[in-house]
């Protein structure tokens, strides 16, 4: 009998064991089937500029990839701080993404009220490349150079204006670096995305944008717009013949554009390795490098680690340029 009840209490406790054994492998097993439907990559701006350009190119090539549909939602406003809400107030599964960019790593120095802690918010999953950002004007410009910019600035300040694509978007930190640099007085104008800002410079309504290379290569290759310089500290492969704004007289200047792709914080490690490893595979596709080419960006794809070390690093930079120079969160 005594033999018989310590029978049954060894079953009981097997049993437990196989239950807790089981639960535990329920969600291994739904995390192992990832993704089982579709995802989205929200973007932070209207459609047709730089970042809904390169978002859209790797949804097609994550849809391959992962063997689930990949949509782009357009999230645009605020200086990006709509769409990062959006994805920071979601769920941590891996099936909503973030593409970001510069404004990610400044909004923080700029708005001090944000709706979400961005160093404690996101996750890192992978940088896709850099970029220069390329001060361009109408073809119908009176400018050809940076130095016709500064003369003429310099001689009717306030006189001027520079679009951006939001306050605290990298077209607008150019902006405002060139302002403190050149010592000259641009008046700033921004929109919410590449699109109308584009529009309205080939149209004459302002009359320069240090724009994304993704927004305005299109344009520049078809003559509608001209460029005059890049922002970053050499010249660029894209742009061969394109002096830097340094070249052009505003000495130390320099800002690099930049694309990267967060999730919530919370995703599991093993869903963010996997979105990595399928970035990582889309960036390695021949089709997918020429097509960022074309935008003027180079792939530089690297661990969640190193996303977020790099982030770190722009955070620092432009916080201490953003109090130098003044710059608050109202244009």
């Amino acid at each position: 009998m005594k033999n018989c009840r310590i029978a049954a209490r060894c079953a009981k406790g097997l049993a437990a064991v196989a239950l807790a054994v089981n639960a535990m492998a329920a969600p291994l097993a739904a995390r192992a089937a990832f993704p089982e439907r579709p995802l989205r990559i929200v973007v932070p701006f209207t459609p047709g500029g730089g970042t809904d350009i390169i978002s859209r190119q790797l949804a097609k090539g994550l849809t391959d990839v992962l063997g689930q549909s990949v949509i782009v939602e357009n999230r645009p406003g605020g200086s990006t701080i709509i769409g990062s809400e959006n994805v920071a107030k979601s769920a941590p599964d891996g099936y909503t993404l973030l593409m970001a960019t510069f404004a990610h790593a400044v909004n923080p120095a700029i708005h001090k009220k944000l709706p979400y802690d961005t160093d404690k918010a996101f996750a890192p999953v992978a940088l896709i490349g850099k970029s220069p950002n390329v001060l361009v004007v109408s073809v119908a410009s009176r400018f050809k150079s940076v130095p016709d910019i500064l003369a003429y600035a310099r001689s009717h300040p306030g006189k001027l204006t520079f679009g951006s694509y939001g306050n605290g978007t990298s077209a607008h930190l150019a902006g405002e670096l060139f302002k403190s640099l050149g010592r000259v007085d641009i008046l700033h104008v921004p929109y919410k995305g590449a699109g109308p800002g584009i529009n309205d410079l080939m149209g004459g309504q302002i009359d320069m944008i240090f724009s994304t290379s993704a927004s305005v290569s299109g344009q520049i290759k078809n003559g509608q717009l001209s460029a005059l310089a890049v922002t970053t500290k050499d010249r660029s492969p894209s742009y061969p013949g394109v002096p830097t704004v340094a070249e052009g007289g505003v000495s130390g200047y320099f800002v690099d554009s930049w694309y990267g792709v967060f999730v919530p914080q919370g995703t599991p490690k093993d869903i963010i390795d996997r979105l990595n490893g399928a970035i990582r595979k889309v960036s390695d596709n021949p089709d997918f490098q020429e097509a960022l080419k074309l935008e003027g960006l180079v792939a530089d794809v690297g661990t969640p680690e190193a996303l977020g070390r790099y982030v770190n690093e722009e955070e620092a930079r432009w916080a201490a340029i953003i109090q130098q120079a003044g710059i608050t969160e109202r244009p």
